[in-house]
C-alpha cells in the first residue's frame, strides 16, 4: 500500500514538507554503505538479540508445556520464521517504513501525522490520538524489560561457558547495566561508532553458528515450509497457543526498525534487514532448533550448545556487547519519545540535554536515565533469570504492535486515500495475526505481563493528565493576559506616562494574541519600559523539522513606531529550542535590529499553577497535575537563556 506521489504532510512549511524519500542530501553524502553499517548497530540491536532467549523460553516456559519433539520444533521453527516474515518483513519494513513524517518514524509521527488531519468528529479524533499516546506509553514498559532481559541472558551463557561462575551471573549483570547508564550523560557519538561493525560481527556470528547448528540434522529445513506451523496450530491447539506466546519474543524491537527511519532512511534500513539482518537470525534459529532436535536436553540454552565448545566464552563476551547496544538504542529511544512528547505538549519542560553538536536526535534525559536505570535493576533483582523475565515480555510488545496498525491503516485511508476495501482486507489479516500473539500473551499478565502494562497505564495517565491540564491552564492565562492589541493601545493613556530605559527586552509568549504576564506585571508595577521590545511566541508544529528559512515570520503590531516587534518561531518536534541562536537568526533574515547584546534582557512569565474549587478535573487528577507542574524544568534551561540575563515575573493560575 504505498503513498501516493502527491502524499504531503498537512500543515508545515512548504520548504519542510514532503514525501520522504529515504535519500536526504545529507545522507547521500554519507553513503548507503555507511547508513546501513550505522542501522545495524543502532536499529536491529533489540530484535538481533531476540535468539538468545527467544526459542529457549518456548520449550521452558510454563513448566515445559511445549515439548522438544520433532513435531513441535519444525511447528514453532515455522511459526517464527513465517511470524517475523509477516510483521517484521511485509508490514513494518515493506509497508509502514513508509508512513514517515517529514522523514521521522515511531508511533509518536503516526499520532502527528493523524493530529493533523481534520477529522468529521472530534471524539474520532481523540480516541486515535490517545491510543497513539498509550503506544508510546507502552515504549517505556519495554524500556525498561528489554536492557533487563537482554543483558542478563547475554550473560547467562556462563552456566554454559564457565558452570563454576554461575553465581556471579546476576552481579555481573548489575555491573554492566550501571555502568551503561553511567555513561548515558557523556553521549553516545564515539561508542555508536563502534556499534555498526560489532553487530555486523554478531550477526555473522549468528549466521555460522546456525549453519553450524543446522549440520547437525539438516532436516529442520523443511521448518521453512508454513505447512508445519500450520500443522503444528491444527494439532495442538491449547499448546501451540501457549507457544504463540513465546515466540513473540522472536521479533521485539520489530518497532525501532520504524522509529529510527528518520536517522538512516528506508533504504538502509531495508538493506541492512533483507540482505543480512533477516538471513542471520532464520539461519540461527533453525540451526538452533536442529540441535533440539538431536539433543532435547538443548532446551536449556539451545544458543550457547549450538557453537564449539572452544567459542563459548568468547560468544559470551560478544553477546553482552551486543545486548548492551541494544539496551542503548531502548534507552536512547526513551529519551527521543521522551523530547517529542515535551514538545508536542504532552510532558511539562523538563532538563533534555543535546550531547553532540552535530546530531539533533542525540539527547540526554538525566530524570529519565535515572528512573530506568532504578527500575531495570529492580527488574534483575526482582526477577533474576531472563527465563522469569520473558513473563513479563509480549503483552506491550503485542499491544504495541496492534496500536501501530490501527493508527496506519487510519493513515493509509485519511491521508493516502485508500479503498476502504483494501483497508478491510489488510486491517482483517494483520490484526488477526497480531490480536491472536496479544491474546497468547494474556496469560503472562499475573505472572510478570503486569510490569510493562502497569508502566504504561501510569505513564498514560500522566501523559493524559497533564495535557487536560495545560489546555485548562492556558485558557485560564489567556483569560489573565488580555489582548496584546489592547494592551499595547493603552500605554498611549497612561498617567504618568511610562518610562522607557535602554536596552532590549524579549518576552516570551505562548498565545500570539495576548500580552506576556511578565510585560504587563513590568508595566503595572515598575512602570518602566526598554527601548525596544521584541515578543516572541514559540510554537511547535507536528513536524519532526522546520528549516531556518522558515522559522520565523512578523505580526503586525499597532503603534510599531514604539519599538515593538512581534515575532513567531516555528519548531519542529524533533528541533532543538534555543532563543538566543533565534535572535540570532532574526537579525540575520533582517527582521530584528541588531540589539546590544550586553543591554538584552529576557522576561519570562513564571506562572504557579495552583488549585481551585472548580470542578475542571477530578480531584486526584488536580493533584497530579499540580505535582508534575510544579517539578517542571525552569524555562531558562529549557529555552537555552543566559541566566544573568533573565529576570522570572512570577503570577498564579488556577486550575
Amino acid at each position: 500500500m504505498p503513498p501516493p506521489p502527491s502524499a504531503t504532510v498537512v500543515g508545515a512549511p512548504p520548504a519542510t514538507v514532503g514525501r520522504y524519500d529515504g535519500s536526504r542530501p545529507d545522507r547521500l553524502r554519507s553513503g548507503l554503505g555507511a547508513l546501513t553499517l550505522g542501522a545495524l548497530g543502532v536499529v536491529f540491536g533489540d530484535i538481533g538479540t531476540s535468539p538468545l532467549y527467544a526459542l529457549q523460553t518456548v520449550f521452558t516456559a510454563d513448566n515445559h508445556r511445549v515439548a522438544p519433539q520433532p513435531v513441535e520444533v519444525y511447528g514453532v521453527i515455522s511459526l517464527i520464521v513465517w511470524a517475523v516474515t509477516a510483521i517484521v518483513s511485509l508490514k513494518y519494513v515493506t509497508f509502514i517504513l513508509r508512513a514517515d513524517n517529514d522523514g521521522e518514524g515511531g508511533i509518536m509521527a503516526l499520532t502527528a501525522l493523524l493530529k493533523q488531519h481534520h477529522f468529521t468528529t472530534w471524539r474520532r479524533k481523540s480516541i486515535l490520538l490517545a491510543l497513539g499516546v498509550f503506544g508510546a506509553s507502552l515504549f517505556y514498559g519495554d524500556g525498561i524489560i528489554t536492557p533487563a532481559i537482554s543483558v542478563l541472558s547475554a550473560v547467562e551463557g556462563l552456566h554454559v561457558a564457565v558452570p563454576s561462575l554461575s553465581h556471579l551471573v546476576v552481579p555481573i549483570t548489575i555491573t554492566v547495566l550501571t555502568l551503561l547508564f553511567a555513561i548515558q550523560r557523556y553521549g553516545t557519538g564515539l561508542v555508536g561508532r563502534l556499534f555498526g561493525p560489532v553487530m555486523l560481527v554478531w550477526f555473522g556470528c549468528l549466521a555460522v553458528a546456525g549453519v553450524n547448528g543446522i549440520r547437525v540434522d539438516p532436516g529442520i529445513l523443511r521448518a521453512l515450509s508454513p505447512t508445519y506451523g500450520i500443522a503444528f496450530i491444527a494439532s495442538h491447539g491449547t499448546i501451540a497457543f501457549i507457544a504463540l506466546g513465546s515466540i513473540v519474543l522472536a521479533f521485539t524491537g520489530a518497532e525501532a526498525l520504524y522509529a529510527d527511519v528518520g536517522h538512516f532512511g528506508r533504504q538502509p534500513i531495508r538493506r541492512a534487514w533483507f540482505f543480512l539482518v533477516f538471513p542471520a537470525l532464520v539461519l540461527n534459529y533453525m540451526g538452533q532448533g536442529a540441535m533440539i532436535l538431536r539433543d532435547p536436553t538443548a532446551i536449556a540454552n539451545p544458543f550457547f550448545l549450538i557453537l564449539p565448545t572452544w567459542s563459548r566464552l568468547p560468544m559470551v563476551l560478544l553477546a553482552t556487547v551486543a545486548t548492551v547496544i541494544a539496551s542503548q538504542s531502548v534507552i536512547s529511544g526513551a529519551f527521543s519519545v521522551t523530547r517529542q512528547a515535551v514538545q508536542l505538549g504532552l510532558l511539562p519542560r523538563m532538563t533534555i540535554r543535546h550531547t553532540s553538536e552535530h546530531e539533533v536526535g542525540q539527547v540526554y534525559a538525566p530524570a529519565i536515565n535515572g528512573g530506568l536505570f532504578v527500575a531495570v535493576v529492580v527488574l534483575v533483582l526482582g526477577f533474576g533469570s531472563s527465563a522469569a523475565l520473558a513473563s513479563a515480555y509480549g503483552v506491550a510488545v503485542t499491544g504495541t504492535f496492534m496500536l501501530d496498525t490501527v493508527l496506519f491503516l487510519v493513515v493509509v485511508r485519511t491521508r493516502w486515500r485508500r479503498p476502504r476495501w483494501v483497508i478491510a482486507v489488510a486491517g482483517t489479516v494483520i490484526l488477526t495475526i497480531e490480536a491472536t500473539f496479544f491474546c497468547a500473551n494474556l496469560p503472562k499478565v499475573p505472572h510478570g505481563g503486569w510490569l510493562p502494562l502497569g508502566v504504561a497505564a501510569v505513564v498514560f495517565t500522566v501523559l493524559m493528565t497533564w495535557q487536560r491540564g495545560r489546555r485548562i491552564v492556558t485558557r485560564n492565562r489567556t483569560a489573565e493576559e488580555g489582548e496584546l492589541a489592547t494592551f499595547l493601545a493603552e500605554l498611549h493613556h497612561l498617567d504618568p506616562p511610562i518610562h522607557r530605559v535602554s536596552g532590549t527586552a524579549v518576552f516570551l509568549n505562548a498565545s500570539t494574541e495576548t500580552t506576556p504576564l511578565a510585560l504587563r506585571t513590568n508595566v503595572e508595577h515598575n512602570h518602566v519600559l526598554q527601548e525596544k521590545v521584541v515578543i516572541l511566541n514559540v510554537r511547535v508544529e507536528n513536524v519532526p523539522h522546520v528549516s531556518a528559512a522558515d522559522r520565523l515570520t512578523v505580526n503586525s503590531v499597532p503603534f510599531p513606531e514604539d519599538g515593538v516587534v512581534h515575532l513567531r518561531a516555528a519548531y519542529g518536534f524533533q528541533d532543538e529550542q534555543d532563543v538566543p541562536a533565534l535572535l540570532r537568526l532574526a537579525v540575520a533574515q533582517g527582521l530584528l535590529a541588531p540589539p546590544d547584546l550586553g543591554e538584552l534582557t529576557y522576561f519570562l512569565s513564571r506562572i504557579t499553577v495552583v488549585g481551585s474549587r472548580e470542578p475542571t478535573m477530578p480531584r486526584w487528577q488536580k493533584k497530579l497535575f499540580l505535582t508534575i507542574s510544579h517539578n517542571a524544568a525552569h524555562p531558562v534551561n529549557f529555552f537555552g537563556l543566559p541566566a544573568d540575563q533573565s529576570i522570572s515575573m512570577g503570577a498564579e493560575i488556577p486550575v
